[in-house]
């Protein structure tokens, strides 16, 4: 994939289809509602109620409000009303089906996160961006935060940072399917710092080490306390210490971290500013440009992207290495050792060389060779 198109007009709201009305739903619809930039055209949900009720709440049917477009096949809306996106905030098994659809359709795709349920079906995905020539965008939401972007810039006054930390701790009480899953940790709310810290140092990880459990008092039946200590590019660690069984002192929901270099360190609460001490000095680092705020942040940088070609932070290629160091840490405490991040990676590409249903895609999976260049290769071009 040398780019993808940018045919997007700056002269009118981009105009998109959301497919999903579910619980993260309503909020994305929300957010394209107030959104001037952005102008939903339709709704796609296979409860078509679910939908329509949607439809109703943003006001359609009103007396002279325009009617909005609802189904259950995606394909059949594109036809009826010609968006210009696809936003997938469907639950994680569906992404690749949608995604893939939506590409093929010749749609450029704002996902949620994670990717995919498997690296194996975000590499299928990752494939299918580069085949159709689409822009598959994953909004990672807390990395859209101006405290992260400042830390990163604090961090950069500390010479050769050699240690990372994070420690999250908090004591939802969810209810429903998160507290009957496994590694529901690491699979639901770890990729977060995982995603933050390698925008943080700008790197990737090699290796990781991991231990997960769960407190005698925990209301989760899989582990909701994990350790994992990640080697990064260069040497650097980072050690993510977490639990969301915790009650007590709480964290905030970024985490709290502490970065570590040659001349100083820098401190975040994940609520407030970040500050540093630098060769015995307050560190004062230069500004940066802000990524925006949550999903709205993402909505944006997608729609700048479509408009300028240039290639958006959360870019499929760029964003699979958080989901990789998820199923490592999995990988290795399960079978009890370090685990290097190529392991799992090669292993994926096998098993969606293997699974590819598309033959153009299985061609382009089969020509990458190494997963971590083919990954590198765009995802170095992205901001």
């Amino acid at each position: 994939m040398t780019g993808f198109r940018a045919e997007a007009p700056s002269d009118r709201p981009l105009r998109v289809i959301q497919v999903g009305a579910g619980g993260m739903g309503q909020a994305w619809l929300g957010t394209v509602a107030a959104d001037p930039d952005v102008e939903l055209v339709g709704i796609v949900d296979l409860n078509l109620d679910a939908a329509k009720a949607s439809a109703q709440a943003l006001g359609s049917g009103a007396p002279g409000a325009q009617e909005l477009a609802v189904g259950t096949d995606l394909a059949a809306l594109v036809e009826q009303t010609r968006p210009d996106a696809i936003l997938d905030i469907t639950v994680p098994v569906a992404h690749h089906p949608v995604t893939t659809q939506a590409l093929f359709l010749g749609l450029p795709v704002l996902g949620e996160k994670p990717v995919a349920p498997t690296i194996a079906q975000s590499l299928s995905l990752a494939a299918a961006a580069e085949v159709s020539g689409e822009l598959f965008m994953v909004s990672q939401s807390r990395r859209r935060n101006d405290q992260l972007v400042d830390l990163r810039q604090h961090a950069a006054l500390l010479g050769d940072v050699g240690i990372v930390t994070t420690e999250f701790y908090k004591a939802p009480h969810f209810g429903g399917f998160r507290e009957e899953m496994d590694d529901v940790l690491l699979l639901d709310m770890a990729i977060h710092p995982f995603d933050s810290v390698r925008y943080l140092l700008g790197t990737e990880p090699v290796s990781v080490y991991c231990e997960s459990y769960n407190p005698s008092w925990s209301w989760y039946s899989g582990d909701a306390a994990a350790t994992a200590l990640f080697e990064f590019e260069g040497g650097v660690r980072y050690e993510y210490d977490g639990s969301w069984c915790s009650p007590g002192f709480e964290t905030s929901w970024n985490g709290s971290w502490r970065v570590s270099g040659e001349h100083g360190s820098a401190l975040w609460n994940g609520d407030d500013s970040p500050t540093s001490e630098v060769d015995g000095g307050l560190g004062v680092p230069a500004p940066a440009a802000s990524l925006g705020d949550g999903i709205a942040g993402s909505l944006t940088a997608f729609t700048r992207a479509l408009r300028t070609g240039e290639a958006p932070d959360g870019e499929v290629h760029g964003n699979i290495m958080s989901l990789a160091m998820v199923e490592a840490a999995i990988a290795s405490k399960n079978q009890r050792r370090r685990i290097l991040i190529d392991e799992v990676l090669e292993g994926a590409l096998t098993e969606a060389i293997a699974a590819e249903t598309r033959d153009d895609v299985r061609e382009r999976l089969t020509s990458w060779g190494s997963v971590r260049s083919a990954l590198a290769a765009v995802g170095s071009r992205v901001a």
